[in-house]
């Protein structure tokens, strides 16, 4: 017989890969954190020895979750400034309060508050944009997570750094301190247009290709940005960047909700992917990204929380149902952004948008084993007659009761293997009384 790690024997698998693929009564064996092979049950026993079994005899199972963007230390500012608009919610009331609170601690501590919820939510894999990205880093070893670390990029300065030179020259140093650790990556992560300028623009674009890293900015989220941008530099924002060489097959473009037909073209023809956050995007009254059209010319669309001061909630089946929604509302085609579409945004078009799809996003012997299972036999989910349909709009967070990172288990029964959950509890508490005693 044929050695596994760990063999997990699920009543269903999307896989992913192929396309609309719905297996059942099958199994995935592990080894060495890599998938083994994807088994009819019955074959599998058969055909391996395992160290252990888990019995998922109620549950589908799917590639982890990766959100393609989110602002994971912000999950200390849940609930501080809701209901405004985007600017006023920033300059008003987020960045005072970054700039009163915002070092290495509150990074490291808001980031362990958002992994766990990010892992209790099946979420495997995300892309980060903040401040002091190595404690964000710590954080996300000590979870077991995988991380894609925003080297950010802003021309004002705060408690990280003084000026763009400054952020981009701590980044990399980040970046050359965690280079053998197999579950973080980075990439390069302008703010935005709005508070980038061009010559650090062109130094990015020029920094993307030398070390191989993703591009990862806000851009078009709000028609004032645009109407600022046109203001300032006589361009759009998004032609700006063309300009400046960002838009290419390495731009993760984020909300990316006021497009052009020409726009859309353009980024499909540059090989550029969009970051669709449409709950945050629905909260601050930005609007909603013409997902449909994107997808249809061709750009790889996946799906990202944002933060959890603008969503609130660091939960991608949620986005999942929001994105899926929203398609069909906004073109009147029921059939836009089907179950298996809509899952494979949450995954494989995010790992890809990440230069990350080689290695996980769906269920194929060789990728690494980042996997999550989602209980479906429970009342809100029954009767279940399609397991891919029922995770898209009847389950929710609270359905995923295990998670595996890299073949590592990170969830079991809804329990957090590698975190302790009141301790996060005591953090969130004592920075929530930190920040209200600051004036």
């Amino acid at each position: 017989m044929r050695q596994a790690d760990t063999l997990l024997h699920a009543a269903w698998v999307a896989p992913v890969e192929p396309p609309g693929t719905l297996l059942s009564s099958h199994s995935v064996a592990i080894r060495e954190g890599r998938i083994e092979a994807v088994l009819p049950t019955g074959r599998a026993r058969a055909a391996f020895e395992a160290r252990e079994e888990v019995d998922l005899g109620s549950h589908l199972l799917i590639p982890g979750l990766v959100n393609l963007h989110c602002h994971a230390a912000m999950s200390l500012l849940r609930g501080v400034a809701d209901d405004l608009p985007l600017m006023t919610w920033l300059q008003e009331h987020v960045w005072p309060a970054e700039a009163r609170h915002v070092s290495d601690e509150f990074v490291h501590d808001g980031s362990l508050l958002a992994v766990a919820e990010m892992l209790r939510a099946g979420v495997t894999c995300f892309n980060d944009m903040y401040f002091f990205p190595e404690a964000t880093a710590r954080a996300s070893l000590r979870a077991g997570i995988r991380a894609s670390l925003g080297m950010i990029a802003i021309e004002f300065p705060s408690a990280y750094a003084t000026d763009a030179a400054g952020y981009l020259h701590k980044g990399l140093a980040t970046r050359d301190a965690y280079r053998g650790e197999e579950l973080l990556g980075f990439c390069l992560a302008p703010h935005a247009p709005y508070t980038v300028g061009d010559d650090t623009l062109r130094r990015i674009a020029t920094l993307a290709e030398e070390i191989d890293v993703p591009v990862h900015t806000h851009v078009h989220e709000t028609r004032d940005e645009i109407a600022q941008g046109i203001a300032r530099n006589g361009v759009r924002p998004l032609e700006r960047l063309h300009r400046l060489g960002i838009v290419g097959p390495r731009l993760v473009a984020v909300h990316a909700v006021h497009l052009e037909e020409a726009e859309i073209e353009l980024l499909a023809r540059e090989g550029a992917a969009v970051a669709h956050c449409p709950a945050s995007n629905a909260k601050l009254a930005a609007g909603i990204a013409p997902v449909t059209a994107l997808r249809r010319a061709g750009v790889t669309v996946g799906i990202g929380t944002d933060g959890a001061a603008s969503n609130n909630r660091l939960d991608v089946l949620a986005e999942m149902r929001t994105a899926a929604l929203l398609a069909k509302a906004t073109t009147g085609d029921a059939s836009a952004l089907g179950a298996h579409e809509a899952l494979r945004a949450a995954t494989l078009d995010g790992a890809r948008a990440l230069g990350l799809d080689a290695r996980i996003g769906s269920i194929v012997p060789g990728k690494s084993a980042d996997l999550a299972a989602v209980d479906l036999s429970t009342l809100e989910t029954l009767p279940c007659f399609d397991p891919v349909s029922d995770l898209l709009y009847a389950a929710g967070r609270e359905h995923v009761t295990h998670a595996w990172v890299a073949g590592e288990p990170v969830l079991a029964e809804r329990r957090l293997t590698r975190l302790d959950l009141d301790e996060i509890r005591a953090k969130a508490a004592w920075w929530r009384g930190k920040m209200r005693s600051t004036p």
